[in-house]
């Protein structure tokens, strides 16, 4: 007997599987052209670089030499330019195809959602919520991975770069103590930026005084630096006994409350914040505040499969693998509270 509502889920199936090959090789153009932007960028530094250096020194060059870096500079900025904009098509491109595979899914729903009333879910019905789910934790992963990657080329990497380029300046001024002296000044000043930006990058994946000291030293740390980088003055308060507690435990706390801080940055326009860790015996609650606009729950909550809001979906997840609970409190104009709650064994 044909079932139109079965039939309906495998045309909108094999649609998605379509688009999903789509995005599959979007993305991997994607990785290759923010490679060859980053070799772009750094030919282009280069350039200037070495332009900078003629100009500087310029009776010490002759035609050829000068219309030889003008002309490798302006080679370099087009083929930037060229790279730049493929990589916005590709972008065009990438949101066009994320948005069909949105709209199949939420239709894809529907349909099992109707397939449900009638009967119990099918085997098939079952797998394919369970590619849903991976789809989106796959998603989540890559997406991660490229702000990685964008934090990486615009820090420590552009840093490095610049040093290898002021080590070259370094070269040619060999010969002249008096001029040394400044760049070796720029230089030691690069080598502490880069230091820095690498220790931060290396605090973002996973700070290492989270193994070391625990928890509260490493909040103490991020609130600290939070506030001196945001603007925002965040209260850090600690109810009971401060002491270490498991490292699984540790980690979702911190970056529930690293998240929290990040969408109170984005979107809350807070003055200012207050994070309370409260330690018993058999648990452990995290409490963030904030005195933001706040924002209507219900109506966040019901837009989460659409609008994409990952923040919350990883704190709520987060809570959830390690057995915990999260709980938000909010309102329009009277800021947001979100408390994570533990058991201790």
């Amino acid at each position: 007997m044909f079932d139109p509502t079965a039939a309906l889920r495998q045309a909108l199936e094999a649609e998605i599987t379509r688009i999903d090959q789509v995005v599959a090789r979007i993305e991997q153009e994607y990785r290759e052209l923010t490679a060859r932007i980053e070799r772009c960028n750094e030919r282009r530094d280069a350039t200037i670089s070495i332009r900078t250096l003629i100009l500087k020194n310029i009776g010490q060059y002759g035609p050829d030499d000068i219309n030889r870096a003008f002309d490798e500079h302006a080679e370099a900025v087009a083929e930037l330019a060229v790279a730049e904009h493929r990589f916005e098509e590709l972008a065009d491109r990438r949101g066009e195809a994320s948005d069909q595979l949105k709209a199949l899914r939420s239709e894809l729903e529907l349909a099992g959602v109707a397939a449900r009333d009638s009967n119990i879910q099918s085997p098939e019905a079952e797998a394919v919520t369970f590619r849903n789910a991976s789809r989106q934790v796959f998603q989540i992963i890559e997406e991660e991975r490229m702000r990685i990657a964008r934090d990486m080329h615009d820090g420590p990497a552009q840093s490095m770069s610049n040093l290898v380029l002021q080590a070259e300046i370094l070269e040619r001024l060999v010969y002249k103590p008096e001029a040394i002296l400044n760049e070796l000044q720029d230089f030691k000043n690069a080598v502490r930026n880069a230091l820095d930006e690498t220790r931060q990058l290396i605090f973002d994946l996973r700070p290492m005084t989270l193994d070391d000291l625990g928890l509260v030293p490493t909040l103490r740390k991020y609130l600290k630096e939070y506030s001196d980088k945001h603007g925002v003055p965040v209260r850090f308060n600690v109810v009971g006994e401060e002491r270490r507690l498991p490292g699984n435990t540790e980690g979702t706390l911190f970056r529930i409350i690293q998240e929290a801080l990040t969408n109170v940055q984005k979107h809350a326009h807070a003055r200012g914040a207050e994070v309370t860790m409260s330690m018993s015996k058999d648990r452990v609650t995290a409490t963030i505040r904030d005195d933001g606009e706040g924002f209507d729950i219900p109506a966040v909550e019901a837009s989460l499969a659409h609008n994409r809001n990952l923040g919350l979906i990883s704190m709520r997840e987060r809570a959830e693998l390690e057995h915990g609970s999260l709980e938000i409190k909010s309102q329009p104009g009277k800021g947001t509270e979100i408390r994570a709650e533990f058991k201790l064994q």
